[in-house]
């Protein structure tokens, strides 16, 4: 077995939701995700759009089982001793494929644990040879620290991250819209023109507050002294433009707890035509381009679509795409980050 310890540790991760270029809906997922060597484990595993059974919308009881899994206090869920690491954003059918690995006592000292054997499952039997992922462990954890680490959550159970924004604006259509956008992809959202007229214990509860571009000082300025006062940990979005998909990017970007250098997408710049791009690990990135012409009508383009290596990237994009009062998205799996196009 092997000879040397991983660290193991946990740490807040997402799964960005947002409106897609196709206008397709993508889900907002926060979840705590699993840490090896200081590094996620997710990122490893080569470019997943997955999350840990350690979700924060999972019921307790069902929360409660997944952490007793992984310690070994509950029997698991599939044959030969397999647990899932990660699943389906969307749902927990095996059929979308998860990734599955045998968790053990090691036999050369039976307080540590040893997750080996990784491997992309769509059914309860598994091909190792076919489906493993070769070279990805096996992992050696010392037993204090990882029970530890998943004790927390069942000692003092950290309270989820308020998933709710408050909308203020003078556009009341493109609020509604936004709202209505952020509810289907799993945020709650409402809309006021006065936060002092909101109850503290409701205020407490926002996680995001979202300014449109015709708000003005003094009214942000009541609206931060609120949230002050009520010493809630909240986000505030200076709203860029009157589209949805953009808006809903640089609210899941708030919303974003996760370390930053736990992170893929780190980096967006957008100048004279290019790009600026940076990742930590190797990872699909997408860029959109969203362009407002002079009846303020919008204008979606998919300017980027592929595999980048870890580090900085400079993307030349279509001219015409990008002129004008435009706006560019980079999206990965974890992550979401909007720029303006600056000339």
């Amino acid at each position: 077995m092997c000879a040397e310890y991983a660290t193991f540790g946990l740490a807040p991760a997402m799964r960005a939701g947002g409106v897609l270029a196709n206008g397709d809906y993508q889900v907002h997922r926060d979840f705590t995700d699993f840490i090896v060597d200081g590094r996620p484990l997710l990122f490893q595993l080569s470019d997943l759009d997955a999350v840990s059974p350690l979700a924060s919308d999972v019921p307790p009881a069902i929360f409660t089982t997944h952490v007793r899994r992984l310690l070994l206090e509950a029997e698991p869920p599939l044959p030969e001793g397999r647990f899932v690491i990660y699943g389906c954003p969307e749902c927990e059918s095996l059929e979308c494929g998860a990734v599955t690995a045998v968790i053990e006592r090691d036999p050369e000292n039976a307080e540590d644990y040893i997750w080996r054997d990784f491997a992309w499952q769509t059914q309860e039997e598994v091909d190792l040879e076919r489906d493993g992922y070769h070279g990805i462990g096996p992992f050696r954890f010392r037993g204090e620290g990882y029970r530890s680490e998943l004790g927390r959550l069942l000692a003092a159970p950290e309270p989820a991250l308020p998933r709710r924004v408050l909308l203020i604006g003078a556009r009341v259509a493109v609020l509604a819209k936004l709202a209505a956008a952020l509810r289907t992809i799993g945020i709650g959202a409402e809309i006021t023109q006065d936060a002092s007229a909101v109850p503290t214990e409701e205020l407490r509860t926002y996680g995001a507050v979202a300014f449109g571009r015709a708000v003005t000082d003094t009214q942000r300025a009541l609206v931060r002294e609120a949230f002050e006062r009520t010493g809630a940990d909240v986000a505030y979005v200076e709203g860029l433009a009157p589209i949805i998909p953009i808006l809903v990017a640089q609210i899941e970007d708030a919303l974003d707890r996760s370390p930053v250098e736990q992170r893929r997408l780190t980096r967006l710049v957008a100048a004279d035509g290019e790009a600026g791009v940076e990742v930590t690990s190797t990872c699909r990135v997408q860029l959109t381009g969203y362009r407002l012409d002079r009846l303020y009508r919008t204008h979606t383009h998919e300017l980027f679509d592929d595999v980048l290596e870890a580090g900085r990237h400079r993307i030349a994009l279509d001219a015409k795409a990008v002129k004008g009062e435009s706006y560019i998205v980079a999206r990965t799996t974890d992550s979401v980050l909007v720029a303006p196009m600056v000339r």
